[in-house]
């Protein structure tokens, strides 16, 4: 059963509303306000019940923020480059919000609207309609996100359709701490990824695929993500930590990382339908008081934001984000959790 109760009013005077989804010992909560997670509760290795997400308790603080909690971000996820989208010849100006680019949908993303909910058994649908000539896209834009709570595990589903050829690139930023305070620097972490994308100074990235091997990117085996993020790398130092996205192994749903608590023995397995998860070690985290007064800053958490590659439009050889009209943009992530 999924419970429903009033999270608060937007600024606009749209009602949100807070869904409670509950299976076995895990319990997550999600709002219809920019279809975002907004908690995860999960048992530690004792039995007790950790909360695995930063978040905020009010609907007011999400508007004021801008670090995207748990939101669903689009239409097109990370940055595009001087927020030109070109596709059939044809530019299209795209909103731009980051130093000149276009970051995460732009100056009013999927992260700012209250979609339309409904639930249907265990699983809670949301959906909505982004318009032809959003933040600068073209052609309207069905979106559904779905999620499903197992005992184990919670399944993150993205469909998309469109009328006219567009960019589509999902993904969820939950900032995960499996503690459930402090830092995530003691947490270990491991991706299936041989090669990782380098960015430039404005963190966009160079259209070079680099391998892993030898650098303090290479986490194909546990390693700690405090061990190596203050070294003097280039590309640590230029995004002040791991901001960036790694190329997956394989295709199809499976494992992309493990994320696991040194203190909690809690262990996120991430599994994914994406070709890329970006790391991001909240380096930029907006420095305040989060959930029950939470400390929150840089490092006290961090995303694997499943999608495809960043940039995409900008590097004809990366993975493609066009949608055209007759095709169903279909994405689908896992968090699935246990305990060592």
């Amino acid at each position: 059963m999924i419970a429903e109760e009033i999270f608060g009013t937007t600024a606009r005077g749209e009602t949100a509303r807070r869904f409670t989804l509950a299976a076995g010992r895990l319990r997550a909560q999600v709002t219809d306000h920019g279809a975002a997670l907004l908690s995860l509760r999960v048992p530690d290795r004792n039995g007790a019940p950790v909360e695995v997400c930063l978040g905020y308790d009010t609907l007011e603080e999400y508007e004021a923020g801008r670090d995207y909690l748990g939101a669903t971000v689009g239409r097109c996820a990370n940055r595009i480059a001087q927020g030109r989208l070109t596709l059939g010849g044809r530019t299209y100006p795209l909103a731009q919000n980051d130093r000149g680019n276009h970051l995460h949908g732009g100056i009013r993303g999927f992260d700012r609207y209250v979609w339309q909910a409904e639930a249907d058994g265990d699983t809670l649908r949301l959906m909505r309609v982004s318009p032809d000539g959003e933040e600068g896209y073209p052609g309207a834009l069905t979106v559904c996100a779905e999620y499903e709570l197992t005992e184990e595990a919670l399944h993150l589903r993205y469909r998309a359709a469109t009328d006219r050829d567009t960019a589509v690139n999902l993904t969820n930023h939950t900032y995960f701490n499996l503690n459930g305070g402090g830092t995530v620097l003691g947490h270990t972490l491991r991706l299936w990824a041989e090669r990782y994308l380098p960015c430039d100074e404005a963190c966009l990235c160079t259209g070079e695929l680099r391998e892993v091997a030898g650098t303090p990117f290479d986490f194909r085996s546990p390693r700690a993500l405090g061990e190596r993020i203050d070294t003097p790398d280039g590309q640590l130092r230029r995004a002040g930590g791991y901001d960036h996205c790694f190329a997956l192994s394989g295709g199809g749903l499976r494992p992309a990382a493990v994320l696991a608590g040194e203190r909690s023995g809690i262990v996120l397995t991430v599994e994914t339908s994406e070709p890329g998860v970006q790391l991001y070690t909240a380096n930029a985290l907006a420095r305040g008081r989060g959930r029950g007064g939470a400390a929150y800053g840089p490092r006290a958490g961090v995303c694997l934001e499943t999608q495809h590659w960043p940039d995409a439009p900008s590097h004809p050889d990366f993975p493609s984000v066009l949608l055209r009209p007759g095709e169903v943009y279909a994405s689908e992530t896992v968090w699935r959790f246990s305990t060592v």
